[in-house]
């Protein structure tokens, strides 16, 4: 993978930056195309399909903040001599080729392959069909933006295949692919898993859990689970399930009182067998697999569990490893649940909506990673490297 210099990367995410805001209507309208074609039969994809001026905005934004961060490649990790007399040192490098697989968004067309060209990385894009116009132009307007910087523009390809060549291009890529980021619901990441021979780093599943001790104040839990819920439900971030502990002081008034407040807010909830004594009149979780489900939907679970360390039991049991959130007092008891719970991001007290690059301050993000090789969590700029060690001897040979 030949090395480009920072300044000339820096001056493609500029020329991109002009690129946005020259082409805006043209891009907005080519997303009209997609969305009048999709229709709102499913409002998650909907909304992540749409790109409007402020949209526009935002990926003009967004690549300006990345022109901005420090290059990520060829930094020390690490240097040492040794007794021998070799000097040592560990660098970063770029893993060569990366490709994504995302539905929907078209605003990841931006944000990966800015992230991945700036870590001086190839990347292969696989938007969804349903974004196929917005997709095309946005790919366009990278490739000005290489090309006036007297670079190929095969750094930066948008696949244009169906799920049949898509799924020989995983088993049979034309040349090597060192890294695939499935960025999608279960079918997806499933797909991917099953056909690809490269490295697969799974992002985007959800099933974000909340518990709610019996040392939670109660004012904060709510206003903190109805953030998680409704801020933007097609966020992988978002809430699907809720664990209150019986033990907590009014237990049937409070559960009272989250029905209420998610009534009044359209979301429609499901209780487990416990929770259904209180709450009689709600629909009861139809199955097991239900607990494992992300909703991307106005809809939440209310069940009832018996204390700390079965909530935790429960948790790393059914959620997807993405988020997960109690609510409490006591310091201690979040000091236990944060350290024991097998979640990407742990929070006290705090919304899961707050598991985003931009949020934890890594800036843009390729992907939200819940695998925990080689990176977990927000995958940023600084995240989209390996590494390399610079041997330097004088004739050195092991005996």
């Amino acid at each position: 993978m030949k090395l480009i210099d920072t300044k000339t990367k820096n001056n493609v995410l500029q020329s991109m930056m002009t690129i946005l805001d020259k082409k805006r209507k043209e891009i907005i309208e080519a997303n009209k195309k997609d969305l009048e074609a999709f229709g709102k039969s499913d409002q998650a994809m909907y909304d992540r399909l749409i790109v409007d001026e402020k949209k526009v905005d935002s990926m003009i934004q967004s690549v300006k903040e990345v022109m901005d961060q420090e290059d990520p490649v060829g930094k020390t990790i690490e240097h040492r001599r040794l007794d021998t007399g070799l000097d040592i040192t560990n660098k970063t490098a770029p893993f060569g080729t990366i490709m994504i697989i995302y539905e929907s968004r078209p605003d990841v067309t931006i944000e990966a392959a800015m992230l991945a060209f700036k870590a001086n990385n190839k990347i292969y894009l696989k938007g969804g069909k349903e974004a196929f116009h917005s997709n095309k132009i946005l790919e366009q307007c990278w490739h000005e933006a290489l090309q006036e910087n007297g670079l190929d523009k095969s750094w930066i390809e948008m696949l244009k295949l169906d799920r049949k060549a898509t799924q020989e291009f995983l088993k049979n890529p034309p040349e090597h692919i060192d890294l695939i980021v499935p960025r999608g619901g279960e079918r997806l990441i499933a797909f991917v898993k099953e056909h690809a021979k490269g490295a697969v780093l799974v992002s985007g599943r959800g099933n974000n859990f909340l518990y709610v001790s019996k040392n939670a104040d109660f004012e904060t839990a709510k206003k903190v689970m109805l953030n998680a819920k409704i801020d933007k439900i097609s966020g992988c971030n978002a809430l699907d399930k809720v664990l209150i502990d019986r033990n907590i002081p009014g237990y049937e008034d409070k559960l009272k009182e989250l029905q209420e407040m998610f009534r009044e807010n359209e979301v429609s909830i499901l209780v487990d067998e416990e929770v259904s004594k209180v709450l009689s009149d709600e629909e009861k979780v139809p199955s097991e697999d239900t607990w494992y489900e992300e909703f991307l939907a106005m809809k939440i679970v209310l069940g009832s569990i018996d204390g700390l360390d079965k909530a935790i039991d429960k948790i790393n049991k059914y959620s997807g490893g993405h988020s997960a959130v109690i609510i409490t007092t006591d310091k201690e008891e979040a000091k236990i649940f944060m350290e024991q719970v097998d979640s990407a991001a742990v929070y006290h007290n705090a919304s899961t909506r707050f598991t985003d690059g931009g949020q934890m301050g890594v800036g843009a993000e390729l992907a939200i990673s819940t695998d925990k090789l080689h990176h977990r969590g927000p995958l940023g700029l600084k995240q989209l490297v390996t590494n390399k060690y610079y041997v330097l001897g004088e004739g050195h040979i092991r005996e």
